[in-house]
C-alpha cells in the first residue's frame, strides 16, 4: 500500500480492540509511484469500518477526475434523474433492475449511480462490490462541493471556450490558455496543469473545453434530428 499521512490510521484506534480482521483497498503500485487512495476495513463481526485515506493528508476528494468529469456530462446527470426514483433504500443495489426499470444500459447506469453517489444519494460498498441506498443532507447543489466544476461553468456562461479542431482556446482573466484533447488526459497550457501533469484531474479550462464540445455535439445531433 502507498500511503501519504499514515499518522491518519490512528483513527482506528479506538475500534481495533473490537475488531477481527482488516482488509486494505489500493490500486496497484509499483517503486517510485506517486502518493495513492487507500481504504481500510475493520470487520467488527456484525458491522464493517471503512476509513478512506485520500493520496495525500492535505487534500480531499473533490478534485478527482474521473468524479468531476462524470458530474461535467450532460447526458450522465439526465440519466441519474432516471436512476433516482427506481431507488428502494437497497442494501445492496440491483444493477440490472434498476436498468430495466430505467431504460437504460449497465454502463450508464453505473455512470449515474457514480454521479448520485457523489451527490450523497448512494454508498459504494468495498467489501461487496456494490452501490447502496443512503441519503446524506449534502443538498442539491454538487457545483458548490466542487469548485473547479462550478468555474469551469462560470468560463462556458461567459463566453470564453472556442472550440478548435483539437482541443480549444479558453480565455482566463487576461490570459488565454490552449487546451488540447487527448484519449488519455488532455493538457493544458495553464500553470495548475503544469504543476499537476493530469494527476489531479482536469484543470477548469480543459473541464470547460471538454463541456463546450459535448453541448456543440448535442447540438449538432438535435439539429440532424427529423
Amino acid at each position: 500500500m502507498c500511503i501519504a499521512g499514515p499518522h491518519r490510521l490512528a483513527e482506528l484506534g479506538p475500534l481495533l480492540r473490537h475488531a477481527r480482521r482488516l482488509r486494505a483497498y489500493g490500486p496497484e503500485v509499483g517503486p517510485g509511484c506517486q502518493e495513492a487512495p487507500s481504504a481500510w476495513e475493520v470487520d467488527l463481526g456484525a458491522a464493517r469500518f471503512t476509513l478512506t485515506l485520500s493520496p495525500e493528508k492535505y487534500r480531499g476528494f473533490s478534485g478527482e477526475g474521473a468524479l468531476l468529469e462524470l458530474l461535467a456530462d450532460p447526458d450522465v446527470a439526465a440519466d441519474a434523474d432516471l436512476v433516482r426514483p427506481c431507488l428502494t433504500w437497497d442494501g445492496l443495489i440491483d444493477q440490472g433492475r434498476i436498468g430495466a426499470a430505467a431504460g437504460l444500459t449497465g454502463d450508464r447506469v453505473r455512470a449515474a449511480l457514480g454521479f448520485l453517489a457523489a451527490a450523497g444519494r448512494v454508498g459504494y460498498d468495498l467489501a461487496e462490490e456494490s452501490f447502496f441506498h443512503r441519503e446524506l443532507p449534502f443538498g442539491p447543489a454538487v457545483d458548490a462541493m466542487h469548485p473547479r466544476l462550478a468555474s469551469a461553468r462560470e468560463l462556458i456562461t461567459a463566453g470564453a471556450v472556442t472550440l478548435t479542431g483539437a482541443g480549444a482556446t479558453v480565455r482566463s482573466g487576461d490570459t488565454e490558455h490552449r487546451v488540447t484533447f487527448g484519449s488519455a488526459a488532455d493538457q493544458c497550457t495553464c500553470t495548475w496543469w503544469g504543476k499537476h501533469h493530469g494527476t489531479r484531474g482536469p484543470c477548469k479550462h480543459a473541464l470547460a473545453a471538454r463541456m463546450a464540445a459535448s453541448e456543440a455535439t448535442g447540438a449538432v445531433r438535435q439539429a440532424a434530428a427529423p
